[in-house]
């Protein structure tokens, strides 16, 4: 049977499709609520809008399908499948640390303990935890209440019987009840051990009831001493409680899952919420492959974490709105409320693990960082290729005097400041901020051209619409227009001015690609303004003492040093003046000064 032959074939059912290459090996694995209509749209396009996708149908020789009873069945299929053969065209899961679990052992009188070693021989394990310190505060609160052992004895009923061990120092500083040796029953032991399953999974209320109903019947029996440990036990769960992140306690069991992304990369978080607290929180990494949609990598990470975490919420809130139903769970994305906020919170964890691994990654690998910046620029700035080689004008007068441009370059979305370049306004006078930028946009690139060098992608003005249209009328004169993407961005509200359009763009604050924008005009106006006064300066230098017969601009310079001014200079006597200068151009400074 032919591949298009096998496509026509598949059913209309949810499932899973594999895709194979010509050695026979899985390259992808893809789920659907109807298998037919998803496959078939694999191979009935002419185009793809990503390279990827095109290169993957490429290489499909053959294909498997495997039917199940829904797409939520599909979908925790699809990511087993996945982890199994990890096809080179999935997104993975990049998550490479060990994470550590709480187990309660499967033995009479069960241990307590951490580790980040699951064996599967009938023990409880719960987590993950994603910070260490999370989980030792859980340990430290069940230390308190409980006294749990901690030696690895079999403590089968007939060794206690047999007597083959005896109390260690646990017991005698009080940390354990002494089960070896008959001190504490199985049944007491357990109870205490169902305790401790409800804190961890977060659900404290029963057990603070537990413990201030122990302590009133402790009371009533005139048991003080009793009544006070039930009473300090209550008051430590009341004091690890308040430590939990609280949302509201309208919210008994949901889960939460938000989304965000960058050009390569999609940024998951995923919290449990239990009688209204944060129980737990945990982000992780999608690495695309084909362009896929925030949607389809939050329902895929939503499967993965609540396998991974063991959730058993019938409620999920989410970033996204998905098109899709999951038997048994009810899936929305809320708009206002307490809901909402919690969604907010999720969604300021997920940023926030999307900026500390952007940083971390920019520390390893520099250029991912720099393209990222210049492809979120790229898309909204609309630009047909990626700015690599940006330039940035900004004028600079004094009411009027001393017009100077300068001209900043970055080259993958960091300066270069060898290419840096000051001008000199020429041909302009007076305060003409217009026709400054005409003249200099003329001459950078009436210069490149000529010597042969490369061209921007992207010219900066820092200015708004009049800034603009002079430095068009310079690149159409060198037949340049439309050949360089060129913006302006004007001060006051950081809008952005695209040729011919008299509307301004505005981009959203926090991006980064405005802020490399605002670092091109900053860069800009600091070198223009530097030498703007490094001119002024050496005009009213120049007005002054180099007009003096004789006097160089190092003598000038060993008397600025030394009588920091002109006017003090003009009433020196002869004597003070030859301490720095030769007697005959003390002479001529008088002459000058005081005919």
């Amino acid at each position: 049977m032919t591949l298009s032959e096998k496509v026509s074939a598949l059913p209309g059912k949810p499932g899973v499709y594999q895709f194979f290459d010509k050695e026979g090996v899985i390259i992808y694995v893809g789920k659907a609520k109807h298998l037919r209509k998803r496959v078939s749209s694999y191979f009935n396009r002419d185009r793809y809008d990503n390279g990827k996708t095109a290169l993957l149908v490429r290489r499909i020789v053959d294909l498997r399908h495997i039917v199940v009873k829904s797409e939520y069945d599909a979908l925790l299929l699809e990511n087993n499948l996945i982890k199994e053969h990890q096809p080179k065209f999935n997104i993975q899961l990049r998550d490479d640390k060990t994470y550590p679990w709480i187990c309660i052992k499967k033995e009479r009188f069960p241990r307590v303990f951490p580790t980040r070693n699951i064996v599967k021989d009938g023990s409880e394990y719960y987590g993950p935890y994603a910070s260490v310190k999370k989980m030792k505060s859980v340990l430290d609160i069940i230390s308190k209440i409980h006294k749990i052992r901690n030696c690895n004895y079999n403590l089968s009923q007939e060794n206690i019987e047999a007597g083959k061990f005896k109390v260690c120092l646990e017991y005698h500083i009080g940390n354990c009840l002494g089960p070896c040796v008959g001190k504490q029953s199985q049944r007491d032991y357990d109870q205490g051990i169902d305790e401790i399953r409800k804190i961890i999974k977060g659900d404290v209320d029963p057990v603070i009831k537990s413990f201030k109903q122990k302590m009133s019947e402790a009371v009533t029996r005139l048991d003080f001493e009793k009544a006070e440990d039930w009473k300090q036990k209550a008051e430590a769960m009341e004091s690890y409680q308040s430590k939990s992140v609280v949302v509201t306690p309208s919210i008994r069991n949901v889960d939460v899952a938000s989304i965000i992304s960058d050009d390569s990369f999609s940024y998951l978080n995923y919290m449990r919420v239990v009688n209204g607290a944060v129980i737990q929180s945990h982000s992780v990494e999608f690495k695309k492959k084909l362009a896929e949609q925030d949607e389809e990598l939050l329902l895929m990470g939503l499967a993965e974490m609540r396998n991974v975490f063991d959730s058993e919420a019938k409620e999920v809130i989410l970033s996204h709105e998905l098109d899709t139903e999951l038997e048994g769970l009810t899936l929305h994305k809320p708009q206002r409320g307490d809901k909402k906020a919690l969604l907010d919170f999720s969604l300021r964890n997920a940023r926030f693990f999307m900026l500390e691994r952007q940083k971390s990654q920019e520390k390893v690998d520099p250029e991912r960082h720099s393209k990222r910046i210049l492809k979120t620029l790229q898309e909204d700035l609309r630009m047909g290729e990626l700015p690599m080689h940006i330039e940035c004008f900004d004028n600079s007068n004094f009411q009027g005097s001393y017009p100077v441009a300068a001209c900043v370059v970055f080259k993958n979305a960091k300066p270069s400041k060898k290419d840096y370049r000051h001008y000199n306004i020429k041909t302009v006078e007076g305060p003409n901020d217009f026709a400054s930028m005409e003249e200099v946009i003329y001459r950078r690139y009436k210069r490149l051209l000529d010597e042969g060098q490369s061209l921007p992608q992207l010219i900066v003005i820092d200015g708004g619409k009049g800034q603009l249209s002079s430095a068009l009328k310079s690149l159409e004169l060198l037949d340049l227009r439309g050949k360089i993407a060129i913006i302006g961005i004007a001060k006051r509200l950081e809008e952005i001015y695209f040729p011919e359009d008299s509307v301004p763009v505005y981009i959203d604050k926090r991006s980064e690609s405005l802020k490399l924008i605002q670092r091109l005009r900053n860069e800009a106006h600091r070198f223009g303004i530097t030498h703007h006064r490094s001119r002024r300066s050496k005009e009213a230098f120049n007005s002054e003492l180099l007009n003096v017969p004789g006097i160089g601009e190092n003598s000038a310079k060993k008397l600025l040093r030394t009588y920091y001014s002109v006017d003090r200079i003009k009433t020196l006597a002869k004597e003070d003046l030859q301490k720095v200068v030769t007697a005959a151009q003390a002479e001529k400074i008088i002459a000058y000064f005081r005919p």
